[in-house]
Formats: C-alpha cells, structure tokens, sequence
C-alpha cells in the first residue's frame, strides 16, 4: 500500500495509543527504520530521539539482534512455558540473576504485566494488600499497576473509584542530575527523609510492599530524585519487614548511567521489574525477578501469560544483552548525557520553560504549560527529529548508538520547540 492508502485504513480501523478516535494528533507512517533513523512513507528521515519508547538501545535494523530472531525462527517461534522449557530462557534467565542477584526469573510479556506480578508476588508473600509508594510515579496501565501510579497528576483518574486504595507518600523532591551550566548536586532533603520514614511506619503493619521507581519518575514527569531517597526506604522495608519492589522498566540497562537505576543507591531490591530496553526494542518481553528467600515463601505463584518465555523474544534479548555488555555503554551514556548538557542549555530561562535537566541519556526540557503535541511534533520533525512530548515535558531518550551530530540535531530541535511556548 502506499503511504496515503495506509493512513485511510488507519483512521478506519486504528486505535492508537493514548488518543481519541479519531486520533487528535497526526500519525505518520514508516517505511523502514535503520540505526538511529525511521524513514516515514513522504521519504524523510527522521533522528528517533525516544528510542522507541525508550527500547531500541542498540537502534534499528542490528545485524547481531536479527541474526538471533532469524536462527531462533529456525528452531522455533514458541512453545507453551508450561510444563516445558527451552534454551533461550534459561540462558536469559541465568543472564538476569547474574546481573541482578536476584536468583528466581518470571518471564511475562509486557512491562505492565511484570509489575502485575510484582504485587501479586509481594500480596502472596505478606498475606497483606497495601502498597505503598510515593507521589508523581508511573507503572503502567493495567488495573494493579495503574493503583500505584500517582492518583492525581496521572493519567488514569478515570479509574479512581475500580482501583484499590494504597498508601501515597509526598512526591521525592527532583533536585537530583545535572543542569546546564554544571550547577553541584543537592544532598538529599532531610525533611522529606523524615517524611519517608513517617509514611511507613504509620503503615507498615498492613503494606505487603514499598514500590518505587528507582531515581527517575518516568512518564510520570521525567523527575530526577537523590539516591539517598531509594536507601533509606530500603532501609524501612528492612527494619519493618515489607518487601521493596524496583520497578526498573524504563531505568534498566544503562539509561540513567548505571545499569540499573539501583545501583545509584547501591541497593538491592527484593523484587524487580525489567522490561523495555530488555530486547533492544525488537519485540514485547519483560521479567519480574525476586530472591530465593521470598520465591520459596510465595510457593506456586498464581500467573502464567500464555506467551511467557517466548523463545523468539527471549534468543533477542540474549543477544541484546551480549550486546551490552560487549559495547562500552557507560561512556556512550557519559557522552550523551555531556552532549544533551551542552545541546539543551540554550533552553534555560526561556520564555516558558520552567527547568532544563539532564540523567545520563534522558534530557528533559520541562515547560509552565502543557504542549500542544501536534505543534511540536512539527517543528521537531523540521529539524529532522522524531519526538513524542507529553503534558510539560519536551524529552529525549536516545538510542546509545547516537552519535554527538544526532544529539546536536535532537537538542536543536528541543530548543528550537521552545520557541513555540
């Protein structure tokens, strides 16, 4: 089909994420993606600056990730994780104890659905039903998850009234990562430590579970939170016996600098979520991993999606993984975190931007008001950009691969975006 036959067909039948029907902001199609770049039906090519969605680390079209699809394809594209097994979980699942040190790996297939499996994991462990996290987090669109996303500033009010009720504490101050113009770092706020500490000692004889996204509020507002924060909750959950669930599905495998957002704080959780970058952005897979001591407590636990350790999925994220670990992300982070610093600085104290941050390979320029979506859209794309704001936030999530002239183009047309304010 062409391009005009496709965007028909689309507005017939499509539902896309996020939106109305009709959609009230415009779709593009893509033809083909390649490295750090989507080539739309029109023919331009646009720098990808979200990593689709964060996922695509290594970018598009790797010949070492396709050759893993295509040799696993092979052999088999699935098989029922019931009462069977196969090589590429295993191998995956070995790989993921080893980098986390949580020995016990449930595969599921979605982000949503791993932290679905979180609560479920800490509700059978505890015998309890209460949760508790703080203020101005995401942690994805199904019912359990959607209960600990912030009940006010996030996207799922709707839902207020069918949600259970867990304990909300303040929102962490976002003093944490760098600014333009190499402002020093904030110590953490003691006051908002003793809040921490309030929250859940009021609570603690009903919370099966403290769930957190580690340091960086994801599309909850792209906040930046001091790690001192994550130690001393894992702290509480120590002294009070409640689990700490890490919800590392956009922080994991070197977003933020470390390879895991955990790792600022130099804690581990009892359970965590990965997801996302997990496959390098090929296709939908996520892990819920937990310790030996809190898998032999739970016993059977109750879940089993009917595409869990999907052979195909887990052979790329294999290979994902090799990746990782063969190509020097930490200073691929290090130099995109210097370039979106040095890129984004003329957005500082323009009219309409409220901050201008930047935590490893995520900038964020944050705004007074809410963007008109389509309008940036547009003027990004004039620079040769792929963007997708949202609320106040005009961000990148780039895929490691960037080079410092795709950064430059990306920062240009964030700054270059302002202007629209």
């Amino acid at each position: 089909m062409d391009a005009a036959e496709v965007l028909r067909l689309d507005r017939e039948h499509v539902w896309h994420p996020y939106t109305g029907v009709p959609s009230g902001v415009p779709v593009h199609v893509v033809r083909r993606a390649e490295g750090v770049r989507i080539t739309l039906g029109d023919g331009r090519e646009l720098i990808d600056g979200m990593a689709s969605w964060w996922a695509a680390v290594h970018g598009y079209n790797h010949p070492r990730l396709n050759r893993a699809a295509r040799d696993q394809l092979g052999d088999m594209a699935h098989v029922m994780f019931g009462g069977l097994t196969h090589e590429p979980a295993v191998r995956l699942a070995h790989r993921l104890a080893g980098m986390t040190g949580l020995d016990r790996v449930f595969l599921a297939d979605s982000g949503s659905v791993a932290v679905e499996v979180a609560i479920k994991m800490a509700v059978q462990y505890s015998g309890r039903s209460a949760l508790m996290t703080v203020r101005g987090g995401y942690h994805g669109d199904t019912f359990a998850a959607m209960s600990v996303c912030d009940p006010v500033g996030g996207m799922h009010h709707l839902f207020t009234g069918m949600l259970p009720r867990h304990v909300f504490a303040p929102m962490p101050p976002h003093d944490y990562g760098r600014r333009p113009g190499g402002t020093a770092q904030a110590g953490p706020d003691e006051v908002y430590l003793a809040e921490l500490t309030a929250a859940v000692e009021a609570h603690a004889d009903r919370l099966a579970a403290i769930i957190v996204e580690p340091v960086v509020q994801g599309a909850g507002g792209m906040r930046f939170y001091h790690p001192a924060y994550l130690r001393r909750l894992r702290e509480l959950a120590d002294e009070h016996g409640i689990l700490l669930i890490a919800d590392e599905i956009a922080t994991g495998f070197g977003r933020t600098g470390e390879m895991f957002g955990c790792d600022h704080a130099g804690i581990r959780p009892d359970i965590m979520c990965v997801g996302k970058a997990l496959t390098g952005g090929y296709m939908t897979l996520a892990a819920t991993l937990c310790t030996s001591r809190v898998a032999e407590r739970i016993g059977v636990l109750m879940h089993g999606p009917t595409y869990m350790g999907n052979p195909l999925a887990c052979a790329v994220a294999g290979a994902s993984l090799d990746l990782l670990a063969e190509r020097p992300w930490r200073e691929e982070v290090a130099h995109i975190e210097g370039a979106l610093l040095d890129g984004l600085a003329p957005a500082v104290g323009a009219p309409g931007v409220r901050d201008v941050r930047v935590l490893g390979a995520i900038g964020v320029i944050e705004t007074d008001q809410p963007v008109d979506v389509a309008k940036i859209q547009d003027i990004v794309m004039e620079h040769g950009v792929w963007l997708r704001p949202f609320g106040r936030l005009i961000y990148t999530m780039p895929p490691y691969a960037c080079t410092p002239g795709d950064i430059a183009r990306i920062t240009g047309a964030m700054v270059a975006a302002t202007a629209a304010l």
